[in-house]
């Protein structure tokens, strides 16, 4: 079973997993040691370039860390909407729908 986490958990995760300091894996990226830190701790998000670098540098799928970070974008901008998960099946529907008229 998949445990749940965030982006930045995730990342975390992986860092860990490889026995690695923020310092080492923001040197290996030419990142500021406190800019990856605040992307652990979900206070800042990633660029779609520095996914693609960690999944590189982490040699993990791309689309693994992607899903991860899009996820987090859908739950922070509807977590504290007046409404039910019933919003996800609507756009999972409209996401269909454009795919189809606008591909």
């Amino acid at each position: 079973m998949k445990k749940f986490t965030t982006f930045g958990e995730h990342l975390r995760t992986l860092r860990e997993i490889n026995s690695l300091t923020l310092r080492e894996v923001a040197a290996s990226l030419a990142l500021d040691t406190s800019l990856l830190a605040k992307i652990e701790r979900n206070e800042r998000q990633p660029t779609r370039q520095l996914i693609k670098q960690l999944a590189d540098f982490f040699k993990v799928e791309e689309k693994e860390l992607v899903d991860e970070f899009l996820s987090d974008q859908i739950v922070y901008k509807i977590l504290n909407e007046e409404t039910d998960l019933n919003i996800l099946k609507v756009a999972e529907s409209k996401i269909k729908y454009l795919k189809t008229h606008n591909g």
